[in-house]
């Protein structure tokens, strides 16, 4: 199988999972993934993203126009436009409206107390990026200042962007980012969480760069779990 057939299977795989696991409904949501250094493989504009096959998935530039495809590109192309012009390890990039993560992100909470060792590790702080319409080029600005820095963006009455070195890291980026948002809103109700220490987030923070880093692999011993 080629590469790309391989990386259009990716797509409607993980296009079916956010489906099913109810972080896209409808027409909502869309994923892409970096063909080569001019292209990437993008979800179509207007399609569940649980009723898709691999002939629906549209190649664009790395302007976001469309090279080939039987439908429209996202409307979003320019979020992932953005992404991949401001990070090179950049991979895959996930989009969807998980509930809880969308709840934080209507009420314009950023996820960044310190309290899932697990999350720290992998994403780090989750900010809110301000409100601007969906499918416009003030979208993608409006990530702009947060991109270099975060895997993970809530998008303020929106949704959640999630990226990865690849698409499966960008969709378990979402997974984790909703888990981390239940977790949140329990600790919550429960009155407040017992946060991390400042030497333990640093611990941390020196664990996630290392993670980061091209070719490093986490030990047991490195990742102090």
């Amino acid at each position: 199988m080629s590469r790309e057939l391989q990386l259009r299977d990716e797509i409607v795989r993980y296009g079916r999972l956010l489906h099913l696991r109810g972080f896209s409904a409808a027409r909502d949501g869309n994923l892409s993934c970096r063909l080569n250094a001019t292209s990437m493989l993008i979800t179509p504009s207007g399609l569940s993203k649980g009723m898709m096959e691999p002939d629906d998935i549209v190649i664009a530039d790395m302007q976001g126009r469309k090279i080939s495809g039987p439908h429209c590109v996202s409307s979003e192309v320019q979020m992932h436009v953005l992404i991949y012009a401001m990070r090179p390890d950049v991979g895959g990039i996930c989009h969807a409206h998980p509930p809880t993560a969308t709840g934080f992100a209507v009420a314009g909470v950023p996820m960044d107390e310190p309290v899932l060792a697990e999350a720290a590790v992998v994403l780090g702080s989750v900010p809110v990026a301000p409100y601007a319409t969906p499918g416009t080029r003030e979208l993608a600005a409006s990530l702009e200042p947060f991109v270099m820095d975060h895997d993970a963006i809530l998008m303020a009455n929106h949704g959640v962007v999630c990226s990865g070195s690849d698409l499966l890291q960008a969709y378990l980026n979402m997974e984790l980012v909703e888990q981390s948002a239940r977790t949140l809103l329990v600790v919550r109700q429960l009155g407040g969480a017992h946060t991390l220490t400042q030497e333990q987030i640093q611990r941390l923070r020196e664990i996630r760069e290392r993670m980061r880093t091209p070719n490093h692999a986490v030990t047991a011993d490195s990742s102090g779990y």
